[in-house]
């Protein structure tokens, strides 16, 4: 037998996706790229958003046609993840062409389902609250540089415009042993840089230790030999504490950036969408930041368009985001998600409106990113390669960008990197997304 994966959605889904096909190729099912070779498809999805929703929808049909035999030999297909999660029976009495609905916490029982849908049965299975361990059988998919660890899953924040909790439920961490064990596993196989993700990775280790434990996890996993980068994503600014920024300020291997969804610089709009900060709250901890961590990176999103947002308060946005010059901008327009507090809210704002406000910050935005990459002309950063282009020219990251969400630094004139490899790249040119540099000769 042949199977088949799609994975959309978020890394941490990326990472449900990895732990099933480690379960999957236990059974000795051959793994394969080509949906037209395979007897069993499934499709991890993502349910955070409309649009969300609607590539998972698309997909699952377009998997589907692979059952055709003029096109495919696909026996079952399998629609697991958010999606499934969510909507489970919904979803199957709608979609006939699914054969089985696999939730998020059901993971551990893909081959069950797997057996149960070829012997022409179809079953939804939900799964109790779960986080997979170090002893989990795991393929990575990302290149083999680079290596997402989860470290909590679900959350417990509860923001009235999003729907995470309902579907991964709440708050649960790995424990510090299982962490550090797995990403020296990873070491061994050649990983560089790990990435540690959650929902919440600043609340890490609240709800076994009784008290955020980031700091002191990081601190373990710097030493470990052979990783030479350790970026953590989803820092949710509440949990964000002098401790840890020490440690993001001592400690070499972890990269000097920091990823910390806002969301919005208005009080009454941060009231409004459940989130405990203020923007006071908020500046102060971005310019604590900058001043005690030389050449911090900071990332973070921010939504236009929630319910109620008045002309005033998104020009309060706009203005925080022109002063804060953040190096990296996520934008999205609010969606309006059945289940959430902020779906029934008075006041929602037109679609029309949104787009108007979302072009305005992305101009906004774009401008500085311009003007900050123009800033690293003459720089010399280390980069990790991650490909070439179709004429042979290396690309990667350095310290200031992560995987899939921001730009890259191109490589001129480098015949001789290959991916994996880290290089010194002096910065030749800036743009409004990408870096072009050169090999930085009298560095290496």
């Amino acid at each position: 037998m042949k199977a088949g994966f799609v994975s959309l959605g978020c890394s941490k889904n990326l990472v449900d996706t990895e732990v099933m096909l480690g379960l999957i190729k236990e059974r000795s099912i051959e793994l394969v790229n080509d949906p037209a070779e395979a007897d069993i498809l499934i499709v991890n999805t993502c349910a955070f958003i409309q649009s969300a929703k609607e590539e998972s929808i698309n997909t699952i049909l377009n998997m589907a046609e692979y059952k055709d035999p003029t096109k495919g030999h696909c026996k079952t297909l399998i629609i697991a993840g958010c999606l499934g999660q969510r909507y489970g029976q919904e979803l199957l009495d709608e979609l006939p062409e699914a054969d089985g609905i696999i939730g998020t916490e059901a993971w551990d029982r893909i081959t069950e389902v797997i057996d149960e849908t070829l012997k022409g049965n179809r079953l939804v299975i939900k799964g109790d609250e779960k986080i997979y361990d170090a002893s989990v059988p795991r393929i990575p998919t990302t290149p083999q540089h680079t290596a997402y660890v989860k470290i909590a899953e679900g959350c417990n924040n509860r923001c009235a415009f999003c729907a995470i909790p309902l579907i991964r439920g709440k708050f649960r961490s790995r424990k510090i042993e299982d962490i550090v064990a797995e990403v020296k596993a990873l070491a061994a196989k050649g990983v560089k840089e790990i990435v540690l993700i959650a929902q919440d990775t600043t609340n890490y280790g609240h709800d076994i230790y009784g008290k955020p434990r980031l700091a002191q996890l990081l601190k373990k996993l710097c030493r470990i030999e052979d990783i030479k980068w350790i970026r953590t994503l989803y820092s949710y600014p509440r949990f964000f504490s002098d401790e840890l920024i020490d440690v993001l300020a001592s400690e070499d291997k972890l990269v000097k950036y920091v990823d910390i969804p806002l969301q919005h610089a208005n009080n009454q709009v941060l009231r409004s969408m459940r989130r405990p900060d203020t923007k006071e709250e908020i500046e102060a901890l971005l310019n604590k930041l900058r001043q005690r961590v030389p050449g911090v990176v900071i990332r973070s999103t921010f939504i236009v368009g929630f319910p109620g947002e008045t002309p005033e308060q998104f020009a309060e946005l706009k203005d925080f985001i022109t002063k804060q010059r953040f190096d990296h901008v996520g934008i999205f327009t609010y969606s309006k998600e059945e289940d959430t507090p902020a779906a029934d809210m008075d006041h929602q704002v037109d679609e029309a409106v949104m787009q108007d406000r979302y072009h305005e910050l992305k101009a906004v935005q774009s401008l500085i990113s311009q003007e900050i990459n123009e800033s690293l002309e003459g720089q010399v950063l280390e980069v990790i390669v991650e490909g070439h282009t179709e004429d042979g020219m290396p690309f990667g990251r350095s310290y200031r960008q992560a995987d899939d969400v921001d730009d890259l630094v191109y490589i001129e004139g480098d015949t001789e990197s290959q991916v994996g490899d880290v290089v010194k790249v002096r910065i030749l040119q800036g743009f409004t997304e990408d870096l072009v540099g050169e090999l930085a000769e009298d560095c290496l």
